[in-house]
């Protein structure tokens, strides 16, 4: 339960449903062929980026004396404000804002769209809160990604079935589930915090 569980998380907060307007805008210019190759590299930088903080987020952690409860804090707050960007997102440039000229490569397709730093976060918690079950979380972390690369690469097709209307509509739900995950992931780290203190 705690792999699916993980897997729905981690899929909700790469978000690829959220995120098909902005790549099919970024590649709109791009014959189907090399927008698939696009896609197919975007997101394999992604999982590379994913593995490091999966396999060495903790290092980090401790590298900078951060606390558990600060990480979950820190994501929840990061979290929140990407879910309000998706439910009102800004008048140009959509949720992640303007997009630099020509070929995405990386920035932002890969990092911060995919690879995001609450994604990121969400890793390193879910290590840090029980790194004896690394695989489960590498287990979800994957499903999750294939799920997102299953509908990035079907971006066309998504829209002629969904069009732009029902594209937004589906980004501003998936805006309202990750709105509850961030509000959830505060109150767990202001209770951490709390319970440190008075204990």
């Amino acid at each position: 339960m705690e792999l699916v569980s993980a897997a729905v998380i981690l899929f909700a907060i790469m978000d690829p449903l959220g995120n098909l307007p902005v790549f099919l805008s970024l590649l709109r210019d791009q014959p189907p062929a090399r927008r698939r190759l696009i896609t197919l590299r975007e997101l394999g930088f992604a999982y590379v980026v994913l593995m490091v903080f999966l396999l060495g987020g903790q290092a980090l952690l401790d590298l900078f004396a951060l606390e558990q409860q600060s990480v979950r804090i820190a994501a929840g707050i990061v979290l929140f404000i990407i879910a309000v960007r998706m439910i009102f997102p800004p008048a140009r440039g959509g949720v992640m804002g303007e997009a630099p000229e020509g070929e995405p490569f990386f920035v932002p397709l890969a990092v911060p769209l995919v690879a995001g730093p609450s994604t990121l976060a969400t890793l390193v918690l879910l290590v840090r809160q029980s790194p004896d079950r690394l695989f489960t979380w590498w287990l979800a972390m994957t499903l999750a990604w294939l799920a997102t690369l299953l509908i990035l690469l079907a971006g066309n097709l998504f829209y002629r079935v969904l069009r732009e209307r029902g594209l937004f509509a589906l980004e501003r739900l998936m805006g309202m589930i990750l709105v509850a995950i961030s509000v959830q992931m505060l109150l767990d780290g202001t209770e951490a915090f709390i319970e440190k203190v008075l204990a």
